[in-house]
């Protein structure tokens, strides 16, 4: 019997174990659908996870399911942006659960969540994106026990606990942003009973800003409560409680109640101890660095209520008091103590309405050795349209604030402050730009100030500065300083000043500014250095930091500049004149002139850094320039018109000019595009650089550099894409005229065309003889015209000439010459004149048509010129030379004259 009972329960267990492994096979599928049909059928939003595990054994005898990569995504109009997301989330349950219908509420013992972030906004509309229950516009308002009812999930929870995450809060109406990162938060108590104690701990880092102003930024803060619950008044009481901000510790007590269209809040709390080292609590760990072996004297307290109602009009009426009397704190390494400090302030709301929030600062005071700072301030509407009053006295050596007081290594502050301001506006007139609505007076007076910036290559020392204060402006009545290289005055006006240090607008005003020298580098930024990465283990490698010139982004100003002396890359600008409007880290340039090159420059355009590569447009009016000079300080003139380094004298020339800026700011060439309109004034050949006028002698030796004149000479060229073009223009090499037009690349790539007018004189003593022949005035200024094709690059040219078109254009002349004589003559002198020529050359026995007569004159004419074959009239002569051998010789002496070439003497005639 015993054995039987024995294998009985061997069976029952092993089918008990059986079924637990088994389930979940079966089950899971079944919680995946539960889950996702319950939520995803009540709510205007998509819920997704990847997987939903159940396990029997973890938390035996209950079941444990867990969900993860849970995902919850708004629909519109918060569509896409992600509601709820969360690493794992497990839930404890009894087995029972499990095998209920979907209708049906299941019970939850305990939660985990683990990765969680938790998005909450509400939209200028007032639409919150967690309202997401679907609605039934037909169906009755449930009551809160119905809601209950219809739950699909029991608040019978044991404990919860929520780790790793985040909620952030913000809010579009106000302007309000709350977010808790880093969450750690746990609960433990029996929450299926109508009354209970839950017992939590949180530590959290906490950041809250409104109106563009943060108030917190990771604050640490801790909280112990024993919370009393009362489900049936939905009340919650705080039993004890301590909590922490930073370090300053608070206790406090009061309760929450959740009514059906508000909830109440009474809360009291204050400090637990009073000493002055809970104030230095306050301030974030990263600014005051550690506390603990920080010597205070003196007291501290906070104290203060919340009382009242919230609902979608009101906030609790609120009092916070904060009192020190007469302390001080020392820090162990640094060498002087921050005594006399007196705090008397206070934040409050009477009336429950957010905008009637008021901070009233009646003295906060402080000295370190001899200097006094003190501070009253009166802010109301703080949440609406802000209104301050506040007056500012005191003398302070700047430096003695980080011998107290542990600031950033790199803040480096220097200088005497001497203030005296008094300032009364409201933030609607500065939003609006109203500044005759504020009232601001008296005077700031700092010496020997130094300001770093990361729009700065080097420190700005500034000597001195006066400011006075008016109702309406700033007077700049003194501002003189140095970085680098450069030094600098400056006298001007702001007209925004409280807009520039309340709503972050730029610096605006008109000023004048004087300098001595001005170096451009000095304004150079270092771009931050950045570390290369890569998937396998190497050592990273910095890249080497660039330097920048950035026009300062804060600035909106208009700057009336004079000075003696201007560094810009190579270049030394003399008395440089004119108006820089600076704004959007843009500088627009007007009337600017300066010496330079022996001559004057005027500039008109603007220049850019707001893009990633610096922009220019520029009007440049170049006069009296030295060539030579102004070759070796511009490389953008030589590249554009590198002919003018065989060239000695001056230069006039207007450029318009566009394109991008390298970091140096020099002309990105790869990038520029305009046009130049040149001339030459009182020139000569540079006899170290004719080697590209050589060139052109050698093919024509009839071009004499020293004859080339190039006094007053005028061109236009424009450039794009690395290329430019010439327009045609001339050059006389004494009588002789040379027309030139063609392109160059800017590296010197040659495709020229000159076109070079020859005088008759020029071809040699046979053409001259025949055109003697025709005894015409008008061939004495006679001209061929020979092509000449200039390639290569400008080192080393590359000169071929072409005939052709000289030929016929030296035939048509002569031809047309001779037409009209003949036709002046008359028919039978035309007639003779034609029987003459044509005898010369034809035998007594041929016969021509009148048709042939006329082409045998032109061809025999040409012929005489050129040495050209006519075999209609070539008669052989055994006694002399042959015809052929005549035409031959002929030519060679006209081409030789024409090129230079040295004619072949003619054989003696040994048979005349």
């Amino acid at each position: 019997m015993k054995k039987k009972i024995l294998k009985i329960i061997g069976v029952v267990v092993l089918l008990i174990v059986v079924l637990l492994i088994a389930a979940p096979f079966f089950l899971q599928g079944k919680i995946e659908g539960i889950i996702k049909s319950k939520v995803n059928n009540n709510i205007e939003a998509t819920l997704d996870f990847a997987s939903a595990d159940l396990s029997l054994f973890s938390s035996f005898p209950n079941a444990k399911v867990t969900i993860n990569d849970l995902v919850l995504i708004n629909k519109a109009p918060f569509a896409g942006d992600t509601l709820f997301a969360s690493k794992e989330i497990a839930l404890d349950m009894a087995i029972t659960e499990l095998f209920k219908d979907p209708s049906e509420a299941i019970g939850v013992k305990s939660l985990a969540v683990d990765g969680a972030k938790l998005t909450i906004m509400v939209n200028k509309d007032s639409i919150a994106n967690y309202d997401i229950a679907k609605k039934d516009p037909n169906a009755p308002v449930e009551t809160a026990a119905a809601e209950e009812e219809g739950s699909s999930f029991n608040l019978a929870m044991e404990s919860y606990k929520i780790t790793n995450s985040s909620i952030v809060y913000v809010d579009q109406t106000s302007g309000m942003a709350l977010a808790l990162t880093d969450l750690q938060h746990s609960g433990t108590g029996d929450l299926s009973l109508e009354k209970s104690e839950l017992d939590t701990k949180t530590t959290a880092l906490v950041s809250f800003g409104m109106g563009g102003t943060n108030y917190l930024n990771r604050n640490s803060v801790g909280l112990d409560a024993l919370i009393g619950i009362d489900l049936k008044e939905s009340k919650f009481s705080f039993l004890k409680n301590e909590a922490l901000i930073n370090k300053l510790p608070l206790v406090f007590d009061g309760f929450v109640k959740l009514n059906d269209d508000n909830q109440e809040v009474h809360i009291n709390f204050k400090t637990l101890s009073s000493e002055f080292k809970n104030f230095l609590a306050l301030v974030p760990e990263e600014y005051s660095k550690s506390i603990d072996n920080v010597k205070t004297t003196g007291k501290f307290t906070v104290e203060g209520k919340l009382d009242g109602i919230v609902d979608e009009t009101h906030i609790p009426k609120f009092s916070v008091k904060l009192n020190s009397d007469n302390a001080s704190f020392k820090y162990p390494d640094l060498p002087k103590s921050v005594t006399n400090i007196f705090i008397n302030a206070g934040i409050d709301n009477t009336t429950g309405l957010v905008e009637d929030t008021t901070v009233d600062i009646k003295k906060l005071a402080f000295a370190i050795d001899q200097d006094q700072f003190s501070l009253t301030s009166k802010i109301t509407d703080l949440m609406g349209n802000t209104k301050v009053k506040a007056h500012l006295t005191g003398k302070m050596n700047l430096a003695n604030i980080s011998k107290a007081y542990p600031v950033p290594a790199d803040l480096n502050l220097k200088g005497l402050l001497n203030a005296d301001v008094s300032t009364s506006f409201d933030m609607a007139s500065i939003e609006k730009e109203q500044y005759q609505n504020t009232a601001t007076s008296g005077t700031l007076n700092l010496k020997d100030f130094e300001y770093n910036s990361d729009e700065l290559k080097n420190p700005v020392q500034i000597t001195t500065t006066s400011l006075t204060f008016n109702p309406k402006t700033v007077s700049l009545n003194e501002f003189q300083g140095k970085t680098g290289k450069t030094d600098f005055s400056a006298k001007g006006t702001i007209t925004n000043l409280l807009g520039f240090m309340f709503k972050d607008e730029k610096v605006k005003g008109d000023f004048a500014l004087n300098s001595n020298t001005f170096a451009l580098n000095d304004f150079m930024v270092d771009e931050v250095e950045t570390e290369s990465t890569s998937t396998e283990k190497t050592e990273s490698k910095p890249v080497a930091a660039e330097e920048k010139l950035k026009i300062p982004s804060f600035l909106d100003a208009t700057i009336t500049a004079n000075a003696n002396t201007v560094l810009y890359d190579n270049l030394t600008l003399k008395d440089v004149k004119g108006t820089l409007r600076i704004k959007d880290e843009t500088a627009t340039l007007s009337d600017m002139t300066t010496a330079l090159f022996g001559g004057k420059m005027s500039f008109n355009g603007e220049v850019s850094t707001k893009n990633e590569a610096a922009t220019f447009a520029m009007n440049l009016g170049m006069n009296q320039f030295n060539i030579g000079q102004a070759l070796k300080g511009l490389e953008m003139l030589e590249v554009l018109a590198p002919i003018a380094k065989i060239v000695r004298g001056n230069l006039n020339s207007d450029i318009s000019i566009a394109g991008n800026l390298k970091d140096d700011f020099t002309p990105d060439l790869a990038t520029i595009s305009g046009k130049v309109l040149a001339e030459l004034l009182s020139t000569e050949l540079n006899p170290k650089e004719e080697k590209f006028m050589s060139a052109i002698g050698d093919k024509l030796s009839f071009l004499k550099p020293e004859k080339l004149n190039l006094n007053g000479l005028k061109t236009a060229l424009s450039f794009d894409n690395g290329k430019v073009s010439v327009k045609p223009f001339k050059l006389n090499y004494g009588d002789v005229v040379m027309n030139v037009s063609g392109s160059h690349t800017f590296d010197s790539k040659l495709a020229y065309n000159a076109t070079v007018e020859v005088p008759a004189k020029y071809l040699g003593g046979d053409i001259n003889k025949l055109i003697a022949k025709i005894d015409d005035k008008q061939l004495e200024n006679l001209t061929i015209p020979v092509t000449a094709n200039i390639g290569g690059n400008f080192t080393s040219p590359e000169v071929k000439t072409d005939l052709t078109s000289g030929v016929k254009n030296l035939t048509s002349q002569l031809v047309e010459i001779e037409k009209q004589k003949l036709i002046a003559k008359g028919k039978d002198k035309a007639t003779s004149v034609i029987s003459d020529l044509l005898n010369k050359n034809k035998s007594k026995t041929d016969s021509l048509t009148a048709k042939d007569d006329k082409a045998s004159v032109v061809k025999d004419v040409v012929g005489g010129l050129f040495g050209k074959k006519d075999t209609t009239a070539v008669k052989q002569d055994s006694t002399a030379k042959t015809k052929k051998e005549e035409q031959k010789d002929a030519a060679k002496a006209i081409l030789g004259g024409l090129f230079g070439k040295k004619k072949k003497e003619t054989e003696k005639d040994t048979t005349k």
